[in-house]
């Protein structure tokens, strides 16, 4: 991108990915490059539709990638080269995240700019463990605090007395560390020691903890639940309420983190309505064929095929994609006889405006054939199959012996993604995985060689979930257990399989 620069920085939000702005968002899509920190949801970074340079600035508890004064130098340094920056950070910008500083940077080297407020965890968190911020019975006021200045060290502009005095909700962000000391400080300056405290670890995520306690034994109760950061400590009188209002953590699915291994999310959302987070993780992308011939030569000869079979919706959307490239017209279609096999592919086609002339009750190629032979004999019968470079060919066979012509032209193709799986190694270290799920052979193929050599050991204690019986044989001579399958190989029906395999259903 030529011209002037410019950052924007943008507040990702404390996890829940679906708290990203639609406006935050649209500049991660527009970015060339993104510069992100450690405490936001990394599938926010999926949602880029180009190839942007990512630099990952770190910071997590004092451990840091890259000094705050590298992080200045890069974006000032990236939108001197004319680029649109991304700043990414967790959280809102403007709330302890540093973004001011960073945005006076910007000011001072006369680097265009604009703030993307974010959902704060001071908010979000306390919300996701059911504790309203305020209430008109119980708290009118909030006050935010940073507990890292919780010491008695010089400089720190903490007014403890005016603090420990407010009738309000205090919410303290990094304060495990000094927890004992905002403790003590609270009450040392008068504030009730018996006043209802909640701490949030992960606020959002699918690993959310809420402890309750009061102020007084809230050192003891941290240490108890071994609470570590980042967790968001809400102090007043508004935490009694958690027990009425705690209504994320009581979805059926909440704690469940389900792996995606497809590029598609859009089946797996009634997972994420029922409180699961999901991990998308594509070990395969779809992109065209190396070459068009084979399939030019089919679409120029269109007229000549009594059957178009649509094997998947993908195949539709490549196929039609190349047919209008070529000039085509959709009237030339007519007189032809459309097949789709499953729900999904006949959909793409209406949205065609096409009319669809058989979806097969059975996915089995011989259930098929019979399908066609019952509406006449198949000899000399001329189908057009547009489908995946590499593809079973226990369809094309069967039709062949019934007599009929077969072209079976590559419309797409399924390569490996480049994608890092250092986060998705350590979730599943780490046991943050609860559901992995696959969609063919070659997306657990490809996940095995993503991960490494011990992909399969990291899958152990894993359910697997797949959609149908090939891939299941795909995953169990690798001496893994599949867990969930349906009995209709769909997407859609390995999802409710799953809901009702972990007593989400109803």
């Amino acid at each position: 991108m030529g011209g002037r620069g410019k950052v924007y920085l943008v507040g990702a939000g404390p996890g829940d990915i679906g708290l990203l702005t639609v406006k935050g968002l649209r500049c991660l899509q527009e970015a060339d490059v993104v510069v992100y920190d450690f405490h936001l949801n990394a599938q926010v970074l999926n949602y880029i539709k180009h190839e942007a340079e990512f630099i990952y600035a770190g910071k997590r508890g004092g451990h840091h990638e890259m000094t705050q004064d590298e992080i200045n130098r890069v974006m000032v340094e990236k939108a001197r080269e004319g680029k649109v920056v991304c700043r990414l950070k967790g959280g809102d910008p403007f709330v302890f995240g540093r973004g001011g500083e960073e945005a006076e940077v910007l000011a001072e080297e006369g680097i265009e700019f604009e703030v993307v407020p974010g959902v704060s965890s001071a908010i979000a968190a306390p919300a996701y463990a059911g504790v309203p911020l305020t209430h008109r019975q119980l708290s009118s006021s909030i006050v935010i605090v940073p507990g890292s200045e919780a010491s008695t060290k010089p400089g720190s502009k903490i007014n403890w007395k005016a603090l420990a005095s407010i009738d309000g909700t205090l919410v303290f962000l990094m304060a495990i560390k000094n927890i004992q000391e905002v403790v003590d400080r609270l009450i040392g300056e008068g504030k009730d020691p018996e006043t209802p405290v909640a701490v949030v670890r992960w606020g959002t995520r699918a690993d959310q903890r809420t402890v309750l306690s009061t102020l007084r034994k809230l050192p003891e109760e941290i240490n108890n639940h071994e609470i570590r950061p980042p967790a968001v400590v809400v102090v007043g009188e508004v935490v009694r309420l958690r027990q009425k209002l705690n209504w994320f953590e009581r979805k059926p699915l909440f704690g469940q983190r389900i792996l995606i291994t497809r590029e598609s999310m859009d089946a797996y959302r009634r997972l994420e309505e029922l409180g699961a987070e999901l991990f998308q993780f594509p070990t395969l992308k779809v992109v065209p064929p190396a070459g068009w011939d084979d399939l030019d030569r089919c679409i120029e000869g269109v007229n000549r095929y009594h059957w178009i079979v649509f094997t998947s919706a993908n195949g539709v959307s490549f196929f039609f994609q190349r047919f209008f490239q070529l000039g085509r017209d959709i009237r030339e279609l007519s007189g032809i006889r459309l097949c789709a096999i499953g729900s999904k592919t006949e959909e793409a086609l209406r949205g065609y405006g096409l009319r669809v002339d058989l979806v097969p009750e059975s996915f089995r190629a011989e259930g098929l054939v019979d399908a066609f032979a019952s509406m006449g004999s198949l000899q000399g019968v001329r189908f057009l199959i547009p489908r995946a470079e590499v593809a079973r060919e226990v369809l094309p066979e069967a039709l062949i012996r019934a007599g009929a012509e077969v072209d079976t032209p590559t419309a797409y193709r399924a390569v490996k993604p480049t994608t890092h799986a250092k986060r998705l190694r350590r979730f599943l270290q780490e046991g943050k995985i609860t559901v992995a799920t696959f969609t063919s052979g070659a997306t657990f193929r490809n996940f095995c060689e993503m991960l490494g050599d011990d992909a399969r050991e990291l899958l152990r204690d894993v359910k697997i979930a797949v959609i149908g019986p090939v891939t299941a044989k795909a995953i169990e001579s690798e001496g893994l257990r599949v867990d969930i399958m349906p009995e209709e190989a769909t997407v859609e029906a390995m999802v409710e399989e799953i809901i009702r395999h972990l007593g989400g259903a109803g």
